[in-house]
């Protein structure tokens, strides 16, 4: 296929290629009152064709001349394929020879500036991207607004090798990382830091993404450093922090479902250079993307409004206090679910005489109405307080944190098989609902040498107390609504009498002691050795007022203590790696690491259940074993042509051990993990920048994992098999035009192409979801000394529908259509 772009330059002249800049992890540009760009006198002409044949249908021209706006012509292109084409014609710009005649007024070609050094604390201490043996892909500030990264979803997306899901609830998402999967009520498999200090429940993670200062993925196992649950790696995000000078700003939203959003910040100082303070607030209102044509509601309905506050105090020379606030209220739509095998009637009752059939099952089959008669109500509430604090030694950093968090959510949705029948007439779907209160208190203490020091060395201690309530209900859908559940069942309720119940109280306990030393062999060779011990004590009191059949042994109202299930997990995660800098400052790596996920109980009596499902769900255990990874990596980074391209690639090996897979048993609402004995993944990534002419960016990601279940004592037939939620291949491309379009203002251009990869969702491999190739763009006008900006984003540009989540036997849950977003921001 040959992707031409042209453009003309001051004298009239062509020059092919010309598009977006300012990569993802860059530390950004200039301070805004000395950026210059190339002017914007630009035409843009597209043509596409096959090598040897004629264009193929459709082309598309934009004119853009100093001081004046976009124009289109009339003619588009025809069909969704033809458009990501496009997008790549603008990705790909190295072909297009952009930097070959690009000329200024006086005959000179400007010069294409370095890509510029990176930052990162990937390893705990400030260090540059390509120094750090460590696979990472990193995000500034500034390439945090020109990617219009917003959620979690959206680094997710820029970031080989990892994907998410995001469904049911807004506090329920599922990552992937180099095939280490996170399945629901399961733990995740990376740490997640955000201003130095660790979340302590998953369902923290899918925050709003605003004022933010960085955000780091760190790839492979991090355990030594950050502890359980980083087998797969760590993501550190830094908040913008407190200043001197009185700075913020606001910023107002509109998009696509009626969404409105209000975001904005101020910081200064109370006592310059003593007492300093940032506060930040978001408000979003949207009314949702997908009909539910039973209450002829929109069934994804969102509000969430989020505060927060630092408080920096410099106490005295050596010592500095940090105070971290933050508030969270969630109101949305949720557990919107497609049972596929259900025939409906145009009522969006379940047609009795032909009720289900399975040779519907397709995670490939999307459906973007929903038929529940109860619609979801999902609430979810986050508090927390943090204090830190810093005292210099001289020898080394004195760094103490103290944490409180609470984490709240409410989910009520219609039973399986989701449709708009009831308990009674016909006698068919019910309710259920699910209530999870979360309580925890953190501490760290940790000593962290001077980063000069041919020695490097880093130990500390960890804590953590964690008590985690979660009841599970279904009820009677007697057409009234349903209840609010929580502590108490509710059988005997008018409205929507409770029909089973599942609850437990788990109070668990971690521990940790860490340490690692950086050594400098020579002055191009580092060995690093860093280990960490962790213990897990889990108990897990079950209520007496579950079924008979789910109970301990002898558990009754006069007899708790028999109630109570007690298990440790514990593991030493050791990790050494060797670091190679040659003469040209490319960096090679090799390091092996061991990584640990906790153990776990399932809700009480959920493995008998299983067992008398019909069909059976075999391997079903009321508690499952820790999950230990052993990997082993290789890695190279590299700057070449003069600092103007960066290539960084990394391989790797992973054996897991008791890898969690989930389980649905719909009939009694019963959400299980089973474990997978042993999965070998191998696989790696590919990443590339460049500077391609003066304000042309060009990136581009690769990731691959192969996965291979390697023993299930369960089902032996499945060796051999792909691990389910594991993507084979991802990848995206993009790139970023920045240009002056008067001499007080800046046009931004941005295009991203994000490829999901196929993917089973069972160990069976019944049937997989097919790749998805999705094209989000982004225009920014912006005024140079970065006072205001307006931006006009489109994700999912091409409108293709897919299934975010598809659980074994039918459960689907559609990805977000389209979704074009206006925003305005001025800073002060």
């Amino acid at each position: 296929m040959l992707i031409q772009a042209a453009r003309p330059n001051s004298d009239g002249q062509v020059v092919q290629g010309s598009t977006p800049s300012n990569l993802p992890g860059w530390v950004g540009p200039p301070h805004p009152s000395c950026r210059s760009y190339p002017a914007c006198s630009l035409r843009v002409r597209w043509r596409i064709s096959t090598l040897g044949s004629t264009p193929l249908p459709g082309r598309t021209e934009s004119n853009l001349q100093p001081n004046q706006g976009i124009q289109m012509s009339n003619q588009v292109f025809s069909g969704r394929h033809a458009l990501i084409a496009a997008a790549v014609a603008m990705t790909v710009p190295m072909y297009a020879q952009a930097q070959a005649s690009a000329e200024v007024p006086d005959g000179t070609k400007p010069e294409v500036q370095s890509l510029g050094t990176v930052v990162i604390q990937a390893r705990g201490r400030t260090e540059t991207l390509q120094n750090v043996p460590i696979s990472v892909k990193a995000f500034s500030a500034q390439a945090i607004t020109d990617a219009g990264i917003k959620k979690p979803g959206d680094f997710v997306a820029l970031s080989p090798n990892l994907s998410l899901a995001e469904t049911q609830s807004v506090g329920t998402s599922f990552m992937t990382i180099r095939g280490l999967s996170q399945v629901r009520n399961g733990e995740a498999p990376m740490a997640v830091v955000v201003d130095g200090v660790a979340q302590s429940d998953a369902k923290q993670f899918t925050q709003e993404l605003f004022d933010v200062q960085s955000i780091e993925v760190l790839r492979g196992p991090q355990g030594a450093l950050y502890g359980r649950n980083a087998s797969g790696g760590a993501i550190l995000i830094r908040t913008k922090q407190p200043t001197n000078e009185t700075t913020g700003f606001f910023q107002a939203s509109v998009g696509t479902g009626n969404e409105k959003i209000v975001q904005g910040a101020i910081s200064g100082a109370i006592v310059k250079d003593t007492l300093m303070f940032r506060l930040a607030g978001s408000y979003t209102d949207r009314a949702g993307y997908f009909d539910d044509l039973a209450t002829h509601s929109r069934a994804d309905a969102y509000k969430d409004k989020t505060l927060r506050g630092l408080l920096t105090w410099n106490a005295t020379q050596d010592l500095t206090l940090d105070l971290r606030t933050s508030f969270v209220r969630d109101t949305a739509g949720g557990g919107a679910f497609i049972y596929q095998p259900t025939h409906l009637n145009a009522n969006c009752t379940a047609d009795l005489n032909n009720l289900f059939d399975f040779s519907r099952l397709d995670p490939n089959r999307v459906s973007r109405t929903f038929c529940n008669n109860n619609l979801g109500i999902n609430t979810r509430s986050m508090d927390e307080a943090t204090l830190k604090a810093d005292y210099a030694l001289g020898f080394a950093t004195l760094t103490g944190i103290i944490s409180h968090n609470k984490v709240n959510e409410y989910l009520s949705v219609d039973q399986f098989p989701y449709t708009a029948s009831r308990s009674i007439a016909p006698g068919l779907d019910g309710t259920q609902t699910q209530f999870v209160d979360v309580s925890s208190d953190s501490y760290e203490l940790r000593l962290t040498s001077p980063t000069q020091k041919g020695v490097r060395w880093m130990a500390g201690f960890y804590g953590l107390k964690t008590s985690r309530f979660v009841s599970t209900t279904t009820g009677n859908d007697l057409g009234h609504g349903v209840d609010f559940i929580s502590y108490d069942p509710m059988p005997s309720s008018p409205t929507n009498p409770t029909a089973s119940w599942f609850a437990d109280h788990n109070r668990n306990r971690a521990s940790a002691a860490f340490g690692n030393v950086d050594y400098d062999i020579t002055p191009k060779v580092e060995l690093s050795l860093a280990a960490r011990y962790d213990r897990d004590h889990r108990e897990q009191v079950v209520d007496y007022r579950q079924a008979a059949g789910t109970l301990p042994a002898a558990c009754a109202a006069s007899n708790v203590a028999a109630c109570t299930k007690q298990a440790t997990f514990s593991a030493m995660q050791p990790k050494m790696s060797l670091r190679y800098k040659a003469d040209d400052g490319s960096l090679t790596y090799a390091s092996v690491g061991r990584g640990f996920r906790s153990g776990q109980f399932n809700q009480s009596g959920v493995g008998a259940l299983a067992a008398s499902a019909s069909p059976p769900v075999n391997g079903v255990q009321d508690q499952i074993g820790a999950e230990i990874t052993t990997s082993a990596e290789i890695g190279y980074k590299t700057l070449l042509a003069d600092g103007k391209i960066q290539l960084n690639a990394a391989a790797f090996r992973t054996q897991v051990k008791n890898a969690p897979y989930f389980v649905f048993i719909g009939a009694v609402g019963a959400q299980v993990l089973v474990p997978l004995d042993k999965v070998i993944l191998t696989g790696g990534e590919l990443e590339l920048v460049a500077k391609v002419a003066p304000g042309l960016d060009a990136y581009a990601g690769v990731g691959v994992t192969q996965s291979k279940i390697d023993k299930y004592a369960v089902n032996p037939t499945l060796v051999g098999n792909q691990a389910p939620y594991v993507p084979q291949l991802g990848w995206n491309l993009g790139s970023q035009y920045r240009c002056s379009v008067m001499p007080s203002v800046n046009l931004t251009l941005r295009a991203d192409v994000v490829n999901k990869g196929k993917q089973y969702w069972d160990p069976e491999n019944s049937v997989a979801r097919n790749a998805v190739t999705l094209l989000n763009l982004r225009a920014a006008l912006e005024d140079a000394k970065g006072m205001w900006s307006t931006a006009l984003s489109v994700s999912n540009a091409t409108d293709k529908a897919y299934n975010a989540e598809w659980v074994a036997g039918g459960f689907t849950t559609p990805a977000l259509p389209r979704i074009v977003r206006l925003d305005v921001r001025y800073n002060f």
